[in-house]
């Protein structure tokens, strides 16, 4: 026969059993831990799963490579490559992209970008009033592209996820004097916010 008649018979060897890695035992702590695919987060059924996770053979095991993160007993996954999703009341600090009308756009390491209003923002001289034609058209003598600011999410889109700020304290402002360091979102825990020196 010719070389492409030829059947060639191909024994598949099934890879040798790996055992699953158990992450956190009963009644440990399950936070502060780094698990890949097929981890086992707990044992414990009192939790409930979330993102991330799924339920098998009595167990919650992990479904992305990322840090476990506990809310009373709903436990979730956030994955390594997540961009930052906001929650009213965080303080971020971000780069102003884009000055449009009544509004700035702020880059934050979210999915999508901030939106400021004009409206949302103190006057120099720490005045909040309602905004003029006038402060409209100086909107780029207060915020410009490329200016750090610090800002605090005063609302979140249900539809989008787009945040949006607001600067109604003197603690926010225009961040001088430095820049962003930028580190691996799932490895963040929500903290008490500490204000650097703004200027407005």
């Amino acid at each position: 026969k010719r070389w492409y008649q030829r059947r060639v018979r191909v024994d598949i060897i099934r890879a040798p059993y790996k055992r699953t890695r158990v992450i956190a035992s009963q009644g440990e702590d399950l936070e502060q831990h780094i698990v890949t695919p097929g981890d086992i987060i707990t044992q414990n059924l009192d939790f409930m799963k979330s993102h991330g996770t799924a339920l098998s053979h009595d167990h919650i095991c992990a479904t992305v490579a990322g840090a476990v993160f506990k809310v009373d007993k709903l436990v979730s996954v956030k994955g390594v490559n997540n961009r930052y999703r906001g929650e009213i009341g965080d303080v971020v600090v971000g780069r102003i992209t884009e000055v449009q009308q009544k509004k700035w756009k702020v880059d934050s390491g979210s999915r999508l970008d901030c939106q400021l209003q004009l409206s949302s923002v103190y006057l120099p001289g720490n005045v909040l009033r309602r905004k003029t034609l006038n402060d409209e058209l100086m909107m780029r003598e207060y915020f410009t592209e490329g200016d750090l600011v610090c800002a605090e999410v005063s609302d979140v889109g249900n539809v989008d996820g787009m945040l949006k700020l607001h600067m109604r304290s003197n603690k926010y402002g225009e961040i001088t004097g430095g820049g962003p360091n930028q580190g691996a979102e799932c490895s963040d825990k929500k903290e008490q916010a500490t204000f650097p020196q703004t200027t407005l």
